[in-house]
């Protein structure tokens, strides 16, 4: 099986998911090697919350399974957006059913350097801020901007995810840039930014 693992690092996601559907399991290893610490991220920054993340993370993925035997290699959507979609419909209703909105520190942390003491703790203080800030947003201005310019995602996936159209996403992301701008702006020197 080692052999075959170049060849699975060089199929795109909606090849995996057709050979996971066709019975192959180490296609479901190397796309949940993919795919799961990304769900898992997102959802801990809109929950705030790792336990509650790792649920909704976990039941993604046992959604994307459940969709393998329909999807189709070139269809509308990659498997991670779709995986998206499903993290932030998920997250959704969990913040609806419990009423809560904010968000924690459980970012991803893939550095092989350590920073100084004093890097860890400005970067902490900084992401801390934005946190706060982000958790003032309302609920789809959030997401939006955390799939954007936290995440990554181009507007028109982000529009998928969401299912929305891409200028209503471009109006949620700069509304939340906006926001997210006022709510930091006194806060610049404190988080050691020069002005």
């Amino acid at each position: 099986m080692s052999g075959d693992a170049p060849t699975y690092a060089a199929l795109s996601d909606g090849a995996l998911m057709v050979l996971f559907a066709n019975g192959d399991p180490g296609a479901a290893r190397v796309l949940t090697e993919r795919l799961l610490p990304r769900a898992l991220g997102h959802a801990t920054r809109v929950l705030g919350d790792r336990a509650e993340a790792e649920d909704i993370a976990q039941e993604a993925m046992l959604r994307l399974w459940r969709a393998a035997a329909d999807w189709a290699q070139d269809g509308p959507a990659a498997p991670a957006t779709w995986l998206y979609r499903v993290v932030a419909n998920l997250c959704t209703d969990r913040l609806r059913k419990s009423g809560q909105s904010a968000l924690t520190d459980e970012a991803d942390r893939h550095s092989d350097t350590r920073p100084s003491v004093e890097a860890q703790m400005i970067a902490g203080d900084r992401m801390a801020a934005l946190d706060a800030a982000l958790a003032l947003l309302p609920e789809r201005q959030r997401q939006a901007v955390v799939l954007r310019h936290i995440e990554g995602l181009s507007n028109p996936e982000i529009a998928m995810i969401l299912d929305l159209g891409v200028e209503a996403v471009e109006s949620l992301t700069a509304r939340g840039k906006r926001a997210l701008s006022a709510a930091l702006s006194g806060k610049k020197e404190a988080l050691g930014y020069d002005s």
